[in-house]
């Protein structure tokens, strides 16, 4: 094989092509309808027609039975159980925590989905099971997002029963 042969047959390991898209996107009814109610601090979940689990957030359709929720939304707690949690030690650019911080799975008082969000205790106190509440930024704050609750905070009330949350682990 000649040199120019060999040059034409390398594979091309890197090339840069910078690009740029713009989307605009349409929330769409079930993702408006629980936004616009977090900009006014209530979380608002729906009812599966099916099996009567509420999903919270809203995803429009029931993803286990493949059915619409329709106009029944369920207005849920800002009160929780954590049902797993993480310690954060490595930094990440979208996250402006001093490390370490505490990632949980709350499941909201009437909701059948986890929410995830941080835990403001202290690192040798959490535990599963353990009852939470949302820490609301101020009202002059508040948009159409879920950064309106700023963490959950452990509140005095006695760690939530393991049946009640073991399937969502």
């Amino acid at each position: 094989m000649s040199d120019s042969n060999d040059e034409a047959v390398s594979p091309v390991t890197v090339q840069r092509a910078p690009t740029s898209l713009d989307y605009d996107y349409s929330a769409g009814q079930s993702a408006s309808r629980f936004l616009r109610a977090i900009e006014k601090g209530k979380l608002l979940g729906q009812r599966c027609p099916v099996d009567g689990r509420v999903y919270f957030p809203s995803r429009g359709s029931c993803p286990q039975h493949a059915v619409t929720f329709g106009d029944e939304v369920v207005e849920l707690s800002d009160k929780g159980t954590i049902v797993t949690f993480s310690i954060v030690r490595v930094p990440s650019a979208n996250i402006p925590l001093e490390l370490p911080y505490i990632t949980v799975n709350v499941l909201l008082d009437g909701a059948d989905t986890i929410l995830m969000h941080v835990l403001d205790g202290d690192l040798d106190e959490v535990h599963m099971g353990m009852r939470v509440q949302a820490i609301w930024k101020p009202k002059e704050e508040w948009t159409t997002s879920t950064a309106n609750i700023m963490y959950f905070r452990a509140i005095d009330e006695p760690d939530a029963d393991y049946d009640s949350y073991k399937e969502h682990i």
